[in-house]
C-alpha cells in the first residue's frame, strides 16, 4: 500500500510494510484524524484487517479464524433471536462508525439497528452527525486488542455492548457514559443471553442448520 502515516516526528512508515499475522496488533500513535480517514480510503472495505482509533492511537489487527467463527456464530444467533421474536432488525456488519468531533472511530464484529431500526431503515450511507448509532455492537475477544474500545464506543454513544471470551458472553450497557455489566439485555430483555456461548458449543459439531433450529427452539422456551 502506498499511503505512508507519520508515527513519529519526522519518521515515516508505509502501510504496505507491516505484516500483520492473525491474532496480532499493530498500534500507532500520533496519527492525525486526516491520517486516520486517509488509512481507511487506502485500506478499502474489503479487508481482513479490523482498525479502532482513539484521539490519535490507530490500532490496526487480523483476527483469527476462530474468532469469525464465534462472530458468525452469535450474529446469526442474534439475527435468528430477532426472527424468532418478530422483531425489525437491520446488521451492519463491521461498518466503521466514526466521529471526528469525538476523535473516535472503531469497526465492532458486528452491529445492529434494533430500537431505532426504523430511523436508518433502508439507508446505505450512516452518518452518526445525523443518524443514531448501532443499538448493539458484538465484540470477539479472541485476540489480544491493545486499544481499549469502551470508551470509543461510549464516545459514540452505542447503548449495549456483548463481549465474547473464552466460552463466556457479557452483556455491557452504557450508563452515564460508561459500561457496566448486566445481567439482562436491553434489546432482548426476556432472554438468558449469556446461555448463548454454552448453546453454540453444544451444537458446533452438529453443523449451522442444527444450531440455528436450536437456537430458535431455545427462544420459544423463554418467551
Amino acid at each position: 500500500m502506498a499511503i505512508s502515516v507519520a508515527v513519529q516526528p519526522m519518521v515515516a512508515i508505509q502501510l504496505r510494510q507491516f505484516e500483520i499475522r492473525p491474532g496480532q496488533s499493530l498500534l500507532l500513535h500520533d496519527v492525525s484524524w486526516s491520517e486516520f480517514e486517509a488509512i481507511l480510503a487506502e485500506l478499502g472495505e474489503h479487508r481482513s484487517i479490523r482498525i479502532a482509533y482513539d484521539n490519535g492511537w490507530l490500532e490496526l489487527m487480523t483476527p483469527l479464524p476462530e474468532h469469525e467463527y464465534f462472530k458468525q456464530s452469535i450474529s446469526i444467533a442474534i439475527e435468528d433471536i430477532a426472527e424468532e421474536l418478530n422483531l425489525d432488525y437491520e446488521s451492519y456488519g463491521s461498518t466503521t462508525w466514526r466521529q471526528r468531533a469525538k476523535q473516535a472511530g472503531l469497526e465492532a464484529d458486528n452491529c445492529f439497528y434494533f430500537q431505532n431500526e426504523a430511523r436508518i431503515r433502508g439507508k446505505l450511507d450512516i452518518d452518526l452527525e445525523r443518524d443514531p448509532p448501532p443499538d448493539l455492537a458484538l465484540e470477539i475477544d479472541m485476540t489480544s486488542k491493545s486499544l481499549e474500545r469502551f470508551p470509543i464506543y461510549a464516545r459514540l454513544g452505542v447503548p449495549e455492548i456483548w463481549c465474547y471470551d473464552s466460552g463466556a458472553l457479557r452483556v455491557y450497557l452504557l450508563q452515564q457514559a460508561q459500561y457496566v455489566e448486566a445481567t439482562q439485555s436491553q434489546v432482548f430483555p426476556s432472554l438468558a443471553i449469556q446461555e448463548l456461548p454454552h448453546l453454540i458449543e453444544s451444537y458446533r459439531s452438529q453443523g449451522r442448520l442444527a444450531l440455528r433450529r436450536a437456537v430458535r427452539a431455545w427462544v420459544k422456551t423463554q418467551k
